[in-house]
Order: structure tokens, then sequence, then C-alpha cells
């Protein structure tokens, strides 16, 4: 097994929270309600936590966390966004860009931070542009035309003859990703093909297609549902001889070849910071500029 370090790859978008931190302050007192909307109880739950109890947010204590986990039931995502709203949480922590998009419709009044690893905030309409955004988001952004073309040259360099590349991405949430890689492969003289998955049942046909057309490689984008099967990914892919590249060290842990990308609990710890900035905001001030999140694993 091979691994590379997880190098500079996350956009970190401090936003403009402008008159909407007022909302959020801890006035008098007043013990910061903190909602987090997230796929799964996992592992990201609790480098969270414990980074948010670290920054000073100590969930029954200091603080009220309230965490919906939604798991596959997207459907119930609206309705556990808007509970946060009804019940007047300060600011949402929402993972991914279904829950980012549902908090968003929710509330326009609400701080949301972000941590969305698939799609642009720019593309998907929820800012006017990084140097003046508006509106209530902010939080950690993928630089994804960026990464795709280190990942074709990563793996490239260990498939010297590679020349066509199948790509496992997930059509729900990834069109953003996939068009960066897509036009990185194509500036770099190699075909791509689409691996378009949306369910757990659809990681074996994609591999069985890769397979059948003779593929000497693959890339693996990120979404929810695919970190959640690396395992699985990671035996299909040896099974059929795939060198894989993919975005997070957790793949490369789980079996896959290697990964560039940054380093996904490193993501969760930061978020904290930026609802400790909103909790402590005073009236109409705005967040500092963007900057790049290094990280290594």
């Amino acid at each position: 097994m091979i691994t590379r370090d997880a190098l500079a790859a996350a956009l970190a978008l401090s936003l403009l929270i402008a008159t909407l931190a007022a909302e959020a302050q801890s006035v008098g007192g007043r013990v910061p309600r903190i909602g987090f909307l997230q796929r799964a109880r996992n592992e990201n739950v609790d480098v969270f936590i414990q980074a948010l109890s670290e920054a000073g947010y100590v969930d029954g204590q200091n603080a009220v966390v309230e965490t919906r986990i939604y798991q596959e039931a997207l459907d119930r995502l609206p309705q556990f966004a808007q509970d946060l709203v009804t019940r007047k949480r300060d600011v949402i922590v929402a993972a991914a860009p279904y829950a980012i998009k549902v908090a968003l419709a929710a509330t326009s009044t609400i701080p949301i931070v972000g941590i969305d690893l698939e799609s642009d905030p720019v593309a998907s309409g929820w800012v006017r542009s990084l140097n003046r955004p508006g509106g209530n988001l902010t939080g950690l952004f993928l630089d994804l035309p960026e990464l795709g073309g280190k990942q074709l040259q990563l793996l490239k360099e260990a498939v010297p003859r590679l020349s066509r590349i199948p790509v496992l991405w997930d059509s729900t949430i990834g069109g953003v990703q996939f068009r960066a890689t897509e036009a990185a492969g194509r500036g770099a003289g190699l075909k791509v093909q689409s691996l378009a998955i949306q369910r757990p049942r659809d990681f074996q046909d994609a591999f069985d297609r890769a397979a059948r057309e003779t593929a000497q490689g693959v890339i693996v984008l990120s979404s929810p549902l695919i970190n959640e099967r690396r395992s699985h990914i990671a035996a299909l892919a040896l099974k059929r001889r795939l060198p894989t590249i993919s975005l997070f060290t957790s793949f490369p842990d789980s079996g896959t070849l290697m990964a560039y990308g940054p380093n996904l609990q490193e993501l969760y710890k930061r978020a904290p910071s930026y609802v400790d900035k909103i909790s402590k905001a005073p009236a109409r001030v705005s967040f500092p500029s963007s900057g790049r999140l290094g990280s290594s694993s």
C-alpha cells in the first residue's frame, strides 16, 4: 500500500456575516445554541465535538449542541433543518451540499457554517462572489480544479501507460467535482470515463464497467456515500487490480493505493473556529479574508 501526504487542498472561505453575526452572540451569559446537520454519526462528528469543547463550548455545560443525523433519508433533511431553525439555534453547522442547501432554504438570518467537499458555493448560487458573498454562509470548501489536475498527475506517474481514466463520482452532488476532473483530464491528454453512482448497489456495476473497458486506474471523488463505502471500494479495486487515487488518506488506510487532498478530520477540527468567531462577533463585522488550509497525515 502506498500513501502520499494530503497536501494543501482546502479553501477556507471566511465569508461576510454582517448584521447576522449579532444574532449569534452570547449576551449576558446566555448559553450558545449550536445545531449540527451531519449524514452519519462517525469519527468526524466526534472530532467536531472535541474541537468545539477545546474552543470553550462544552455541550451540557456552557453550550447546547444538537446533532441531526440524516443518513440516507434525504427527504427528511429539510424537516431536520427547519427544526433547528424553529428551535432558534444561534448557528447551524451543515456538512455536505445536501445539508447546506436545505439550511439555506430554511433560514436567511441564522449563520451557517458549511463543510463542503463537493461543490462551488458561487456556482451553486449560495454566495454572490468570494470577495462580496453576502448572505449568511461561511465555511470550508475545496479548491476543486487544482485537486483534479494534481490527482491525474500523480496517478499518471504511478501508471505511466495511463491513457484513459475512469472517475468514480456521486451524481447526486458531485457534478462540479466531476467536471473539474474531466477538464483536467482533457488538458492532460487523457480520456475520462464517468463511473457515476447514486446508491450503495451502484459500486459493483461501476467497477465492472471499468474492468470491461480495460481501465488502467480509477480516480475516486468525494461524497458522503463514497466516503462511507471506502473499504468496499478498496476491495473492488483490489479484486480488479485497479490502482486508485482519492482525496483522503482514510482511503489508503482502507486499502486503496494513494491519496492527494486535505486531512478530512482537520476540516472538522477547523469548523468550531468559525462557530467561535460568529458567537463572539459584534454586529456588522467581517471575517478574515480567504486562505488555504494545508494539511498532511
